[in-house]
């Protein structure tokens, strides 16, 4: 049988790693602004936000913009389910924010089309 191989175990960089990496993290945490009160209103523009950047008149996060008709009609068509499912539950400023950025969306997209 043979001898077995002894490990040399640095653990020197292990530390600096963790200290390192415990540092941007704290760092990250300092850095990023409060999230916003979710509301339905944001969610909306959530779905908008999408629907805008799919019809190439937002840059995407990645730093490109692109077209793509088809993920912008999947978020319009969202935005249309979450009305009809809210129909009747809404606030007066919240369905007519829905509807405006509904029309907007629409149009956006036909003149994409076009």
């Amino acid at each position: 049988m043979p001898d077995p191989v002894e490990k040399k175990v640095d653990s020197a960089w292990k530390q600096q790693a963790q200290a390192e990496k415990a540092e941007s993290g704290a760092d990250e945490k300092q850095e990023r602004p409060p999230l916003p009160q979710p509301s339905f209103n944001l969610m909306v523009s959530g779905f908008a936000t999408q629907a805008l950047v799919a019809l190439g008149e937002i840059q995407h996060p990645s730093g490109h913009t692109a077209q793509d008709l088809e993920m912008a009609k999947y978020s319009i068509d969202c935005l249309q389910v979450l009305e009809d499912k809210t129909k009747g539950n809404l606030t007066d400023g919240e369905r007519k924010f829905l509807e405006a950025t509904l029309y907007d969306l629409r149009m956006r997209y036909v003149r994409a089309c076009g």
